[in-house]
C-alpha cells in the first residue's frame, strides 16, 4: 500500500507541477478554446486573480506530493481545484472527463490513506 501510495502521489505532484509551471511560466501556448469552454475561459481570463490563485496552489499542493511533506494538507487543499475541474469538464468539455475522475480517484486514495490525520477534525 505504501508503494501504491507513492506512485499516486508522485504522478499527481507531477501532473500539477506541469499544470502549474506552463501556466504560470507561458511555457506552452494552450490550444483556443471554442464553444462555451471559450466564455468560461474568458471570464476567468477576466478576473486577472482567479487563475493565477488557482495555479499558485497546484504549484504548491505538487510540491508538497512529491516532497511528501504536509501531504494531507495539500489533499484537503487541491480538492475544491479537482472538483472544479470535474465540473467544467463534465458540463462544458466532456473530453477531459476521464482525466479529472482520474484526479478525483487519486486524491480519495492519498486521503483515504492519512484517514488518521483527519479525524481530529471531527471532534466537536
Amino acid at each position: 500500500m505504501k508503494k501504491a501510495l507513492l506512485v499516486v502521489r508522485i504522478l499527481m505532484g507531477l501532473l500539477f507541477l506541469f499544470s502549474s509551471t506552463t501556466f504560470l511560466f507561458k511555457l506552452i501556448t494552450p490550444p483556443e478554446p471554442t464553444g462555451e469552454m471559450k466564455i468560461f475561459s474568458t471570464g476567468l481570463q477576466a478576473s486577472v486573480y482567479l487563475m493565477p490563485l488557482v495555479k499558485i496552489v497546484e504549484l504548491v499542493c505538487s510540491i508538497a506530493f512529491l516532497s511528501g511533506k504536509f501531504v494531507p494538507l495539500a489533499a484537503v487543499l487541491i480538492s475544491p481545484v479537482i472538483v472544479n475541474i470535474v465540473f467544467v469538464h463534465a458540463f462544458l468539455g466532456p473530453e477531459g472527463l476521464p482525466l479529472a475522475i482520474l484526479l478525483v480517484l487519486a486524491n480519495s486514495f492519498i486521503a483515504y490513506n492519512y484517514r488518521d490525520r483527519y479525524k481530529p477534525l471531527f471532534i466537536p
